[in-house]
């Protein structure tokens, strides 16, 4: 199993045997070009996140439209996955494609993000991702906060 559909598919065993034998952790997807982690940070994939960043993955890299995994993150509203990439350091005033930080993404207004959202979950709902707008709009002034 590949490191990409380990982490989509939650295995955990599957990433650190990755990290134990060396597999390029920063990798970028063909298609989006997220890395494991960002991938992991989408999916609220939160001990494989923890474990790529344990295994040294790069924090500072972006994907295609430019977003880091605290990007994802922070949009996505995985708090504790926020939490985990602020105490590894980084990059908060990293800016995607659109000149956004992640600070400046959950900033935006919730009711004007909501078809993106709403878009997003449609697209990437087969591969497992769940979005619960209630805790998500909760989730993005806590992240604001923690990214000042």
């Amino acid at each position: 199993m590949d490191i990409a559909t380990a982490v989509i598919s939650g295995n955990l065993a599957a990433v650190k045997q990755h990290i134990a034998a060396g597999t390029d952790l920063n990798q970028k997807d063909a298609f989006t070009g997220s890395t494991p982690l960002i991938t992991a940070a989408t999916f609220d994939k939160r001990e494989i996140a923890q474990a790529l960043i344990d295994g040294g993955t790069d924090l500072s890299i972006q994907n295609n439209d430019g977003s880091s995994a605290l990007h994802s993150a922070a949009f996505f509203g995985r708090v504790e996955i926020v939490q985990m990439l602020i105490d590894a350091k980084a990059d908060k005033n990293l800016r995607n494609t659109y000149g956004a930080t992640p600070r400046e993404i959950v900033l935006a207004d919730f009711e004007a993000m909501k078809p993106v959202y709403q878009m997003m979950q449609e697209q990437l709902s087969p591969m497992g991702l769940q979005l619960d707008m209630v805790a998500l709009e909760k989730a993005r002034p806590v992240i604001a906060m923690m990214l000042e």
